[in-house]
């Protein structure tokens, strides 16, 4: 049998009525991935709602011992999976499974800031899930941070930023190498984002995707999202600050990509710096540094929270999977 019990860990945030994250651990030892996968299958719906209400479910203590047991975790949860390969994602990244892939590939000292994982693309995952293999040696959090409470904020302080977002939206610019980039954060290839094998086919899938583009002499792609929300519903009377506004204009960055030309409105013009720079502000007075431990599953719902990396020393090994393909469209608030 499996002992599975609610707690509190340092740094826990209180929400209304959310614990962010919510944790649940395993108690005492003998528990075995049998138990622990059965355990999940049967709590299946409860870990989604619970993911839904709080942000992110912490699972610590289980018997997940590397890639292989997380993949296993993932199916009791029987969500359907999103595979890296089909992502528009600008990371480079490594498969283990079928279902589960490197964090990212970048160096350890690049700082990851925060984001919704694809939400600078039409595609996105609904969940993500993380696991440890290796905790680093210092260092190393995954920052989670909730964008409902954000927007909250971000509202207050600056409310004509917030509603300029909301009605034109945001247009993401990103320059992609021929072959990936693993000292980049962003350097995921063209011919990898788009899973394909030719310019032609890359100008094909972009205008599917309603892509404005531009081939560079050295053989990179400069490619402009159409509009994209920058502020979305993620359920009834639930608006979040749904985007890569954070990570493009402060992360952006290698010898490719500039992030003043990173982002902008939808509609061509500018963000507001200082607006920018207080979002950014707040994201880290709210930020949950999850500190690694091996084991560690979270369940985070990429509608409703945030995350990002902190770099580290030594070893750091984590992996990821996303679940349940969404799509999503601009529509301006009037």
């Amino acid at each position: 049998m499996i002992d599975v019990e609610s707690v509190a860990v340092d740094g826990q945030q209180q929400h209304g009525d959310s614990r962010f994250p919510y944790v649940l651990a395993c108690r005492g030892e003998g528990a075995s991935m049998k138990d622990a996968v059965d355990w999940v299958a049967a709590q299946r719906d409860r870990l989604l709602d619970l993911a839904n209400q709080h942000g992110a479910v912490l699972l610590r203590g289980f018997p997940v011992e590397n890639a292989e047991d997380f993949d296993t975790i993932i199916q009791a949860l029987a969500l359907e999976n999103f595979p890296y390969e089909k992502s528009l994602s600008n990371a480079v990244r490594i498969n283990r499974t079928p279902r589960v892939f490197s964090a990212n590939e970048a160096p350890p000292e690049v700082n990851i800031f925060f984001h919704h994982e694809m939400a600078q693309t039409p595609l996105f995952p609904r969940w993500i899930l993380f696991s440890c293999e290796v905790a680093p040696t210092e260092g190393g959090a995954t920052p989670l941070c909730r964008s409902d409470v954000l927007l909250e904020k971000l509202a207050q302080r600056c409310p004509e930023f917030v509603s300029a977002c909301e009605r034109l939206g945001l247009r993401y610019t990103n320059v992609m190498p021929e072959a990936d980039d693993a000292k980049s954060g962003m350097g995921r290839s063209w011919r990898s984002t788009l899973g394909v094998d030719s310019k032609a086919a890359a100008e094909n899938r972009l205008r599917e995707l309603n892509y404005s583009w531009k081939w560079l002499d050295d053989g990179c792609l400069s490619a402009t999202t159409p509009p994209l929300p920058a502020v979305a519903s993620a359920s009834e009377n639930r608006r979040v600050f749904f985007n890569q506004l954070i990570a493009a204009f402060c992360g952006w960055k290698d010898d490719r990509n500039d992030p003043s030309k990173a982002i902008r409105h939808g509609d061509g013009t500018p963000l507001d710096a200082d607006a920018v720079k207080v979002a950014v502000e707040l994201s880290d007075q709210l930020a949950f540094d999850l500190q690694w431990q091996v084991g560690d599953v979270a369940l985070i719902d990429n509608t409703i929270t945030m995350h990002a990396r902190r770099p580290f020393v030594g070893k750091r090994k984590v992996v990821a999977s996303l679940a349940e393909m969404q799509t999503q469209m601009f529509e301006p608030v009037t």
